[in-house]
């Protein structure tokens, strides 16, 4: 009797981050007749996401032990799923494995960009393959043109063009992948703290007059397969407490989470939600 497992694909082991995400894989990859194993990560990973699915809790500085687990449950495609925050050093407590990566990457120097990549090809060369997001969830890439209802008037296009052109500046640093413009002003770039935590800080930056806009875009030169720009509802949501007016997300280059939610969610907020096709 054929492995319906193999006829449908490699098992795929899903590195959880936070968030819907790892849920939303797993449940899409299950229904396609693939195994499934979720490597989840304390104090990072939603418990709901490994109910009922063979999984793994760890820490992330034990590379060792998880990737001799994937080889043991028979693991053959790997995805990064989901928002964490990047540990320090001293969380890491690093077993021999990750002591190793760390003396040769020489993390300190990296962005989390360059960090994942790195990552990457130490899962590659243990044998393997490192998939991304897009190519189990295809329907998540973020299309040109409205969300929603509204879209952006003239300002709101040049304002959004200004965040584009910092956004990308501060990505070719290995910085961030988002930044806030109002009226022309860059009122906040998006670093280690993540997107909503930027939104909140803009909310007592917001000049007179009409709101700014947020936009994200994945990196220059990023390796499409880890840590795309991500939006969805409550995103949506900070922007509008921060008084912004509009989101504007790389068509093609980001990640929109459940779509109708977010069309939903912006018109009934008064904000626009747009994807917009970045120059390469």
């Amino acid at each position: 009797m054929a492995d319906t497992h193999q006829a449908a694909g490699p098992k795929l082991a899903i590195m959880a981050g936070g968030g819907t995400l790892p849920a939303r894989i797993a449940s899409a990859v299950r229904g396609q007749g693939r195994g499934v194993f979720i490597v989840a990560f304390e104090g990072h990973t939603d418990p709901e996401t490994v109910a009922g699915l063979p999984h793994l809790w760890s820490r992330f500085g034990a590379a060792g032990s998880i990737l001799r687990r994937l080889h043991e449950e028979g693991v053959g495609e790997v995805v990064l799923a989901g928002p964490v925050k990047r540990p320090s050093f001293t969380e890491l407590m690093p077993d021999w494995r990750t002591a190793r990566f760390l003396a040769r990457v020489g993390t300190r120097a990296l962005g989390d960009d360059g960090l994942l990549r790195a990552v990457v090809r130490e899962v590659e060369e243990d044998g393997f393959r490192v998939v991304g997001l897009h190519d189990l969830l295809k329907d998540l890439l973020t299309t040109p043109g409205p969300v929603g209802s509204l879209a952006p008037d003239a300002e709101a296009e040049r304002d959004i063009a200004r965040a584009v052109e910092v956004a990308r500046a501060m990505g070719a640093l290995d910085v961030g992948q988002g930044a806030v413009v109002q009226q022309g002003i860059v009122l906040a770039v998006e670093a280690i703290e993540g997107t909503d935590a930027m939104l909140e800080r803009c909310a007592g930056l917001l000049r007179p007059g009409p709101g700014g806009v947020l936009v994200k875009v994945k990196k220059p030169k990023q390796d499409r397969r880890i840590d795309l720009p991500t939006m969805g509802v409550t995103t949506v949501e900070k922007a509008a407490a921060a008084g912004l007016r509009g989101i504007a997300v790389e068509a093609g280059g980001s990640l929109l989470v459940d779509r109708a939610a977010v069309a939903e969610t912006a018109d009934r907020l008064g904000l626009f939600v747009t994807g917009i096709e970045i120059p390469q």
